[in-house]
């Protein structure tokens, strides 16, 4: 099992602390596994096994407990034979009807700390913000990092170095449970086609009540072939046209959202930087996993500056960059990322294989006059910093530690 040590430190500090921690992200990508991890480190330190409530919503076991009241019975009951604090642990508990009253309920009556999961964005939203203002904090679990996936792919051949590995990341992407597949690629296939169905159908489509499977299939379809790629509603808009479906562009959006909601696709807003100002049009898109992309719609290897750019893009995202695109009048930097008093300019490129490349990737900086670092990164094994300008290949900068 892999320990996912950069989530753990994170999440320490609120260890028997009041608030609620609620650990997101899209579904099968480990957050049942870090309540786990959570558990062990908690008996580690003197907590008893007695003392731990483990329930997943999922489990048809424990449809009796999916409405409010029948819930908070069950954890009093339960309490009632517990000595001292208790600790809680629900998985998918967007399934529970009204969770969030009983949530609250739980947290003021008795002694104890609370860790949920959940698959919808809606979780922080809405009813969860005015039942527990200030009382949560948010963890957002991704798939395997590049790092994480190197570790885990080698358990199953012990030869490989990060070429090879990467080689394989490309491909397969990082859900974490496709190890016990031992990465075979019809078996991993077929898992992450039954993956991408079960978000579609059960978080999207169920929980959204959408009607027009079909239509929302071919959005999802243009903008997975499309990620990274400057996205416009109309364009979508034209594009179904061509494929003889007529939808309105709030419709459309709407049908992002629900997308976003589910933590399939994640958006990047436009940045003015010498405007100084987030533009409303035009943004970008990125999938959780590639792997899905290869697997429902193929194509990674031919599109491999969309995957490159998706794999960067999660990994700041992984490490708590705020990321925007960056306009500089007519020319665009791939990532502006903040964090903090840290600012990090990134363009990422498939390989820099003539001196036109060379000119775009690096020259995109030349109107950017502060000190923040600036890297480009590729698959090039050669060093082609220049001017203050760093280049890096993209499997070194996935595993090293720092940036800055």
């Amino acid at each position: 099992m892999i320990k996912r040590e950069s989530y753990m430190r994170q999440i320490r500090p609120f260890f028997n602390q009041e608030v609620i921690k609620v650990l997101t992200g899209i579904r099968r990508c480990g957050k049942s596994v870090m309540l786990q991890l959570i558990q062990e480190e908690l008996l580690a330190m003197g907590v008893t096994p007695e003392q731990i409530i483990h329930l997943n919503f999922e489990s048809f076991q424990n449809a009796p407990l999916k409405n409010a009241k029948a819930f908070y019975d069950e954890i009093i009951k339960r309490k009632q034979q517990i000595n001292g604090k208790i600790y809680l642990f629900f998985d998918e508990i967007q399934e529970v009807i009204d969770w969030e009253q009983c949530i609250n309920s739980l947290r003021v009556d008795i002694d104890c700390d609370i860790y949920v999961t959940g698959s919808n964005a809606k979780l922080l939203s809405g009813e969860l913000a005015t039942h527990l203002s200030g009382r949560y904090v948010e963890f957002e679990i991704t798939p395997f990092s590049f790092a994480e996936f190197c570790e885990l792919y080698r358990t199953i051949n012990s030869d490989a170095d990060n070429r090879e590995c990467f080689k394989q990341y490309l491909i397969f992407g990082g859900m974490p449970y496709l190890s016990n597949l031992r990465y075979q690629p019809e078996a991993v296939h077929l898992y992450l086609n039954d993956l991408y169905t079960t978000v579609e159908l059960k978080d999207i489509v169920k929980r959204n009540k959408i009607r027009d499977v079909d239509l929302l299939e071919r959005i999802f379809a243009y903008m997975t072939s499309n990620i990274g790629n400057i996205f416009s509603a109309n364009t979508v808009s034209k594009y179904l046209k061509n494929e003889k479906r007529t939808v309105g562009v709030e419709t459309i959006f709407n049908y992002i959202k629900a997308g976003m909601d589910a933590y399939l696709f994640y958006q990047v807003k436009r940045n003015d930087l010498q405007g100084k100002k987030l533009l409303t049009v035009n943004e970008k898109y990125y999938l959780a996993d590639h792997g899905i992309r290869e697997a429902v719609f193929g194509g990674n290897l031919r599109d491999l500056n969309l995957i490159l750019e998706n794999i960067v893009y999660m990994e700041l995202r992984r490490r708590g960059y705020r990321i925007t695109v960056g306009k500089v009048g007519d020319k665009e930097i791939d990532f502006v990322c903040d964090k903090q008093n840290e600012r990090i300019y990134i363009q990422v490129a498939y390989l820099l294989a003539s001196d036109d490349t060379i000119n775009r990737e690096f020259g995109v900086y030349e109107a950017i006059k502060d000190n923040y670092p600036k890297l480009v990164v590729t698959l090039d094994d050669f060093d082609m910093s220049r001017n203050g300008i760093k280049h890096m290949n993209i499997r070194d900068f996935l595993l090293q530690p720092n940036w800055v």
